[in-house]
């Protein structure tokens, strides 16, 4: 027999199994209820922990990501900055070598044209003089004509640099050297005679030395030059003695005179103040022949192959500068194309494009 009980509610009877059941029902549709918000708040803090990881790993790539953008802008930035100054620097120097180089040129053109134009001179007054003369000349060849030039070049220069001396040409036919230089103190005394002869041929030959020996000691002078273009091997540097003969460049000799003149009025002047006059004059050829004065005219030489050298140098060190900074330019392309493929490799397509960069990757490959 079913048992009924009342409900505090309702106050309506209920059956006491009906009640237990629905009792029953409900504790366990609570506990299943609080396990399954249990189950779901855990899930929920695990999925929400798991998203907050992620959202972290992002924003600490998109930091890193950022950081390698700023080290690539800034490497370009000196990139750039490091190529303008480069380039500011080749030009520089291009422009100083360029300036150098039209310098060089001006004066080879100008001394070209001077020795050419008093070439002409000449030539007009060998025609003047004498159309038989000129034409015979002409048949020749012009090696004659340069000679002469060069000669008259000599004695032209000679006069303007010592105007207190005598300087005679020899005339053409009459046997001696090219130019007699007669050396005179500030005073008019005559302190000495230097012989010069002019030679503008393609070879040296050592007969010249001979005959201006021979000169030497029938005019009684004191010294005897030879001006070449072409030199013997004692005077490869532009200056030498030869036979007791000086030789010397055309670009040296106004220097070699200048030492040769100044002895000369220093031995004169021992001669003067002393009774013993032929003891003097074997110094004079002792000291002209002697080590001291040599290695005087020779430092006269010397000042200018160092010169010549020490420019020689500098360009070769400028070179050297040069390339090697193009070396460095190449590996600093090189390690900024590196460092942006390789955060493009990890940031993929949303990675910013910069102007230039392929460029230079194109020109670094084609440079390998």
């Amino acid at each position: 027999m079913a048992q009924f009980i009342k409900c505090p509610n309702c106050g309506a009877a209920v059956e006491i199994e009906e009640a237990l059941r629905l009792e029953v029902e409900n504790r366990v549709r609570k506990e299943t209820e609080e396990k399954l918000k249990e189950k779901i708040r855990e899930e929920t803090l695990l999925e929400i922990k798991d998203l907050e990881k992620a959202l972290a790993e992002k924003d600490q790539k998109l930091a890193e990501f950022r950081e390698s953008e700023l080290k690539l802008r800034e490497e370009k930035r000196k990139l750039e900055e490091r190529a303008k100054e480069l380039n500011l620097e080749i030009q520089r120097r291009l422009e100083e070598e360029r300036k150098k180089v039209e310098e060089e040129t001006y004066k080879k053109v100008l001394e070209e044209h001077r020795l050419l134009d008093m070439e002409k001179d000449k030539r007009i007054a060998d025609l003047k003089k004498a159309l038989e003369e000129a034409q015979m000349k002409a048949n020749q060849g012009s090696q004659q004509t340069q000679g002469e030039v060069l000669e008259l070049d000599v004695e032209n220069t000679l006069r303007s640099a010592f105007p207190s001396d005598e300087i005679q040409p020899v005339e053409k036919g009459v046997k001696g050297a090219d130019i007699r230089q007669i050396v005179k103190s500030p005073r008019g005394f005559v302190c000495g005679v230097i012989l010069w002869e002019t030679k503008r041929t393609k070879a040296w030959t050592d007969e010249w030395l001979s005959k201006l020996k021979d000169d030497l000691r029938s005019e009684k002078a004191d010294i005897a030059v030879i001006i070449s273009t072409s030199l013997p091997k004692e005077a490869e540097k532009g200056l030498g003695i030869k036979e007791n003969v000086w030789v010397v460049s055309y670009d040296l000799f106004i220097p070699l005179a200048i030492a040769l003149r100044k002895n000369l009025l220093d031995v004169s002047y021992q001669k003067a103040i002393s009774l013993n006059r032929g003891r003097k004059a074997d110094l004079l050829y002792e000291f002209i022949t002697g080590n001291e004065f040599r290695q005087q005219v020779e430092a006269l030489v010397e000042v200018y192959q160092e010169m010549k050298e020490q420019l020689d140098k500098e360009r070769v060190a400028f070179e050297r500068i040069w390339k090697t900074r193009d070396s460095q330019i190449k590996r600093l392309i090189t390690s900024t194309i590196n460092i942006y493929y390789g955060a493009s490799g990890l940031v993929g397509s949303s990675m910013p494009q910069i102007k230039g960069l392929e460029l230079l990757s194109l020109e670094a490959e084609n440079k390998k």
